[in-house]
């Protein structure tokens, strides 16, 4: 399976919920900040805004002063896993952020779409691609 099936298929697919409701965009990232698939609409982000999410995995607690910043958004930095979750708020939307192996698998968010939902989705993916050694 390709990188952008992984996107296409898994990330962005519709929700068991009957509402026809998806993630705003996903995306596939190398830790070097090598995209490797994403959706359309995946903000354009800076090498720096990657570097600050995987410090944050390397220092847990490292983002919480800043936020967490991508595509030139901020998001309020929530609970996570440490060291392989980073979740963010901003409004009535949000980001999940989990380390893989040798990838971050990116969620974003909106209402009507609830936290727990994009954590499923892109947490789901990123165990799965761990247990394939990726």
């Amino acid at each position: 399976m390709s990188w952008q099936q992984y996107v296409d298929e898994h990330l962005m697919c519709e929700i068991d919920d009957g509402q026809q409701h998806h993630l705003t965009s996903a995306a596939i990232i190398g830790h070097d900040g090598t995209v490797w698939a994403q959706s359309d609409a995946f903000p354009q982000f800076t090498p720096a805004e990657i570097t600050g999410i995987m410090n944050d995995l390397a220092e847990p607690g490292s983002l919480a002063p800043t936020g967490l910043f991508l595509g030139g958004v901020k998001y309020m930095v929530i609970q996570g896993e440490s060291g392989a979750v980073i979740r963010g708020k901003k409004g009535s939307g949000g980001v999940t952020v989990k380390k893989t192996n040798m990838a971050l698998i990116i969620g974003i968010y909106d209402e009507p779409l609830t936290p727990g939902q994009c954590n499923m989705i892109v947490e789901k993916l990123g165990d799965y691609l761990i247990e394939q050694a990726l």
